[in-house]
């Protein structure tokens, strides 16, 4: 099976062009790769809450995704709100991806502990918040890959009890 997968970038500098979004191409090549799925849908949105909700939504109500990656707006900044963004469409909380992403990176750099990536579930769509660089989108990936698919067989109904 092939999974059906939405990217979202949210950055202000990318929104406007200014800044190639290579954290991106890394999420596109690991998911096509190693998930074996397909970006159905790919946006760069500015740190923006409205923005965010608005193609977090689309994304799993009108493209029905399997999977949302978001990249870029995880951070203590202030205009970092991808978290909170999240928070306001997704059903349920999945926190075990967010807790293994930022443990992952905490291996690497005691910075991770400063990250706010959240993950959750709506409808039938995993959403998981990923960091703005390529070298973090890689570690993050990578310590949840192989239960990708477990989790998106089941979210989509087709194991775990339903």
């Amino acid at each position: 099976m092939r999974w059906k997968v939405g990217l979202l970038t949210a950055s202000d500098q990318g929104s406007r062009g200014e800044r190639e979004d290579t954290s991106a191409q890394v999420i596109r090549e690991l998911v096509e790769e190693e998930l074996q799925g397909d970006i159905i849908e790919y946006r760069i949105v500015p740190d923006e809450t409205d923005e965010i909700i608005a193609a977090l939504i689309e994304m799993t109500d009108y493209y029905k995704a399997d999977l949302i990656l978001t990249t870029g707006g995880i951070g203590m900044a202030p205009r970092d709100v991808t978290p909170e963004a999240t928070l306001e469409v997704i059903d349920r909380l999945a926190p075990g991806f967010a807790e293994a992403m930022r443990a992952a990176m905490m291996q690497r750099t005691g910075l991770g502990m400063l990250t706010r990536g959240v993950s959750g579930i709506r409808g039938r769509t995993l959403l998981l918040n990923l960091p703005g660089d390529p070298k973090g989108v890689h570690e993050c990936l990578a310590a949840v890959m192989d239960q990708l698919p477990v989790a998106l067989t089941v979210v989509k109904g087709k194991g775990g009890g339903e």
